[in-house]
């Protein structure tokens, strides 16, 4: 019988509060993004949660992971894969696995494919539906045929998703570098160490057509490099083709196809001269431009009512005044503070745009006049442009302000080394929304108008090439100045793409633009005796634009 003491201590302990169950109630869930919590946790559980850490572990949410714990517990399922697990297959959404036993005395080569969100598996060498694959040659088991007969194989295909973790520091997704498809492949005997193969291993990657200013290398995870690991290229061979990209490594650990921009620093630096000379001699052209059209305005009456003359000199300023936000943008760098930097960003992005509306608005008129022709009078119509043209870029540079986008931007080759530092945009989809597709919509729009326009003069040509010699020539010559007025040579920005040469080209056109639209300007406004009847027909599709006025 127990005593009525022990009674009453028993039912104290029993109505007391568990100082152990209240620490478990107070204390706060662990960020599994740290990696300290559950470094040797592979259960389904544990994998799906740490997964998870791939698309949380982002520039903002940086501080809330240990990108060095979560690679290191990546790094290691490997090889628990191959010593402990019991498991021969794994099929997640994030991960598909194979561990398979192998015969050291294998007489040949051994193939296993790795088509995406499929468990790997053997197959022949003649297999050709698999286009991923990995080749392992006999010579790698041989090496181990007098320490043991049977060794266990791992192969892990593993989605690294969109965020910081393997992405190291040659990889940036402010250039555009990535991993492909954000697949690593791990290959591993478990604790047996394998390098310097006689005989590299092989791995096959399929890919989409790359553009040739793409890099693409065959780089393994080093975690010896850096405080948290990072890629290299050590011991790694790179054959690439035009669908497929072949790796050849003389070790086992996981791998990945890297695909960086490359622009080396010599082409950058010849960029820039090629620029800043087109740029420099460009202001000098569009302020003889404006000079030209206010002694014009004083002289001619015509001037103070036709709006396109208006038109040319308000692309001239905007040409002009960015041309200027280049130079200092450029040639100041990073200097300052962040506040300079984005204040510099935002003043070369509210020029840019200018320049481009007011293009956008040549190619309005010129429909307007060659198109549309009747019922083209609109009042204070010169003014509605300049409202489209001025404030349109500051409403969309404002909210572009007000998103944060603006600071410092780097380019890099292929090495990563900075070639190139500015004050420009840090957000990349604000600049491809802004910048890209807005010059995109600008250069469409003013293709249809001068393939409109350039039906209009070949079919006028055709009609009165018996009248009038040469008239083919000068519809053509026509168009080229058209051209060059409604922003066409921009479009050679779509091009860039393709190599160095187009860069080239890109950077020559446009930076020469204002001595185009002063050419035009003079041939238009400032014609000699003799060529104001030989270039009726260029004059005859600008004349026109008395029909609007202000």
């Amino acid at each position: 019988m127990v005593a009525p003491r022990a009674l009453g201590v028993l039912l104290l302990l029993h109505l007391a509060p568990d100082e152990g169950d209240s620490t478990r109630r107070d204390e706060k869930p662990r960020n599994v993004c740290q990696g300290s919590a559950n470094m040797n946790s592979y259960e389904d559980f544990d994998l799906n949660r740490t997964a998870g850490c791939f698309s949380k572990c982002t520039h903002s949410q940086e501080e809330l992971c240990h990108l060095g714990n979560l690679q290191r517990y990546w790094l290691n399922f490997e090889t628990y894969l191959v010593e402990r697990s019991q498991m021969d297959t794994l099929n997640t959404s994030f991960l598909t696995a194979l561990v398979k036993s192998i015969n050291t005395s294998v007489s040949e080569d051994l193939y296993f494919s790795l088509t995406p969100s499929q468990v790997p598996k053997q197959m022949t060498k003649d297999e050709h539906q698999h286009p991923d694959r990995v080749r392992l040659p006999k010579s790698l088991f041989g090496s181990l045929k007098s320490s043991r007969p049977m060794v266990r194989l791992g192969i892990v295909v593993l989605d690294i998703g969109p965020g910081n973790v393997f992405k190291g520091s040659l990889l940036s997704r402010e250039d555009g570098s990535s991993v492909l498809n954000n697949r690593m492949v791990a290959l591993t005997l478990g604790h047996i160490k394998v390098t310097k193969l006689a005989e590299p291993l092989e791995i096959t990657f399929s890919h989409q057509y790359q553009p040739p200013n793409m890099n693409l290398s065959c780089e393994f995870w080093d975690a010896t490099k850096g405080p948290s690991g990072d890629w290299s290229s050590k011991g790694c061979s790179t054959e690439v083709g035009v669908r497929r990209t072949v790796c050849r490594c003389d070790h086992l650990t996981f791998f990945a196809l890297l695909l960086r921009p490359t622009l080396d620093e010599a082409t950058v630096k010849a960029l820039i001269h090629i620029s800043q000379a087109g740029c420099g001699t460009s202001m000098i052209f569009l302020a003889f431009t404006i000079v030209l059209y206010t002694v014009l305005r004083f002289s001619r009456q015509r001037f103070k009512s036709e709006d396109a003359p208006k038109i040319h000199v308000s692309l001239s300023i905007s040409l002009f005044l960015l041309n200027l936000a280049f130079f200092i943008n450029v040639g100041q760098r990073l200097k300052g503070s962040d506040a300079a930097c984005w204040a510099r960003g935002a003043i070369f992005h509210y020029f840019l745009l200018c320049a481009f509306t007011w293009m956008s608005l040549e190619a309005f008129h010129l429909y307007l006049l060659v198109i549309k022709v009747f019922n083209t009078y609109f009042s204070h119509y010169f003014l509605k442009l300049s409202l489209v043209g001025w404030v349109l870029p500051a409403l969309i540079v404002i909210g572009t302000g007000i998103a944060n986008s603006y600071g410092p931007y780097s380019i890099r080759d292929e090495k990563n080394v900075t070639t190139l530092e500015l004050c420009w945009f840090r957000e990349k989809i604000a600049l491809y929304v802004t910048v890209h597709g807005y010059c995109l919509i600008v250069f469409l729009f003013s293709a249809a108008v001068l393939s409109l326009v350039s039906w209009k003069i070949f079919t006028l040509s055709s009609a009165t090439a018996g009248k009038e010699k040469g008239q083919h020539w000068k519809g053509v010559l026509t168009l080229l100045g058209l051209s060059c007025l409604v922003g066409l040579p921009w479009g050679l920005a779509l091009l860039t793409s393709l190599g160095p040469f187009t860069a080239y080209v890109f950077a020559l056109f446009t930076s020469l633009q204002g001595v185009f639209i002063f050419c035009w300007f003079i041939i238009l406004y400032c014609p000699s005796q003799s060529t104001v009847t030989s270039s009726s027909g260029t004059a005859r599709v600008d004349h026109a634009h008395t029909v609007s006025q202000e």
